[in-house]
């Protein structure tokens, strides 16, 4: 789950980051009262789910509330268009408009979880701003992996060595090593899958204040933390894919007409590839959580049977030990009596309760098509979409 800049600052304020003061407005006059109250120089900061806001003009300085409350009005209700938003953009709902902050130096730091390694890893460069991923690209990023960021004493001298390559010494290298660990607790409290600070600047003064916040939550580990998930933006995503959060269920909408189900992200794209590989085009990605209850399970059916451009569906399920492939089996069947939509339907069920699964799909009088693998039911379910179109 992503959340705003200003969020992000408000979180990691509580773990020693330094950050501008400021506030958010939703109408171009709080924006202006908001710059009076700064009473200097200001930052009127589009607040949406992408970077490179400033070479996009998202990012605007202003001297006085008069200007910072005509650069939010001339951002809010219009759509930012950057590198990471596609070519529709995003549409600006808030600004923050924070004090402007005069940098000597900007650095880049990050914490991430290192896919290949499972392990926390801390990102860090010398030069920090909008051509970061130049730099990394480069080569000009240092990596420090952490293991499970348990702080230890040997991993405090990794870090401290690793502040001091990113050219922080005295007083700015002791601040340096306070917030990287900071950052680094702050990441297993949230139970987190990012934390961006870019850029971080020096000031004059030899203060570290973050000018950019970005921040990732994972979203399985919500349920630890009721109090982040109200942070979610209802306008981020579409209602359907956040309605599908609510019942379990990781769902994507596609541009396809093969409706997609899988138990499991892995599983889930690998169908997505034989789907393609068939020469035929998902309408979605959907995997089940294993939380996931028969009705939640029926909700996510009920997504793909109300979409107009769904031709197929092709279910792809390996039942375990806490989600048997009945329980599947029992939200299709729901689905189908709710909704009263006929589909070609395709199923390959392998696993806990698989037979048991079949008889629950006849008895509910699902007309299914039985694969034995995964490519006969790709195949099969590409056939009857074309078929069908």
């Amino acid at each position: 789950m992503r959340i705003h800049e200003f969020q992000a600052k408000q979180l990691l304020a509580g773990y020693g980051l330094n950050v501008p003061d400021g506030s958010v407005a939703i109408t171009g006059r709080e924006a202006g009262e908001i710059a009076r109250r700064l009473g200097g120089p200001a930052a009127v900061k589009a607040q949406i789910h992408a970077g490179g806001r400033q070479n996009a003009g998202g990012i605007r300085l202003v001297d006085d509330p008069a200007a910072a409350e005509a650069a939010a009005d001339g951002l809010l209700g219009t759509s930012l268009v950057t590198a990471q938003t596609g070519p529709t953009g995003q549409k600006i709902r808030r600004v923050l408009v924070e004090a402007a902050v005069a940098a000597v130096r900007e650095l880049h730091l990050a914490l991430l979880i290192d896919a290949s390694s499972g392990e926390l890893m801390l990102i860090g460069s010398a030069k920090g701003g909008v051509d970061v991923e130049e730099q990394a690209a480069r080569g000009d990023i240092r990596l420090n992996w952490l293991g499970l960021g348990d702080g230890s004493e040997a991993q405090g001298k990794e870090l401290a060595t690793f502040v001091a390559a990113l050219g922080l010494d005295g007083a700015l290298h002791e601040q340096g090593c306070a917030l990287v660990d900071g950052l680094r607790r702050a990441f297993l409290d949230f139970d987190a899958s990012l934390i961006e600070i870019n850029p971080l600047a020096v000031t004059a003064t030899g203060a570290l204040v973050a000018l950019d916040a970005k921040m990732v939550l994972d979203d399985n580990a919500l349920f630890r933390h009721p109090e982040l998930a109200a942070l979610r933006d209802e306008d981020d995503g579409s209602a359907a894919e956040l309605q599908a959060q609510r019942h379990q269920l990781n769902y994507v909408q596609l541009d396809g007409d093969i409706g997609m189900v899988a138990n499991g992200a892995g599983l889930g794209l690998a169908t997505l590839d034989m789907l393609v590989a068939a020469k035929g085009r998902p309408a979605n990605f959907m995997d089940i959580r294993t939380t996931a209850k028969s009705l939640d399970i029926a909700h996510g059916f009920g997504l793909l049977l109300d979409n107009p451009a769904t031709r197929a569906i092709v279910v792809n399920v390996h039942g375990g030990g806490m989600q048997p492939c009945d329980t599947i089996a029992e939200g299709l069947g729901i689905a189908l009596r709710r909704s009263g939509r006929s589909l070609p339907l395709v199923v390959r069920l392998a696993g806990n309760n698989a037979d048991f699964a079949r008889s629950r799909l006849q008895n509910f009088g699902c007309a299914v098509i039985d694969c034995p693998d995964m490519w006969s039911a790709a195949s099969q379910a590409v056939a009857l979409a074309q078929r069908g179109a």
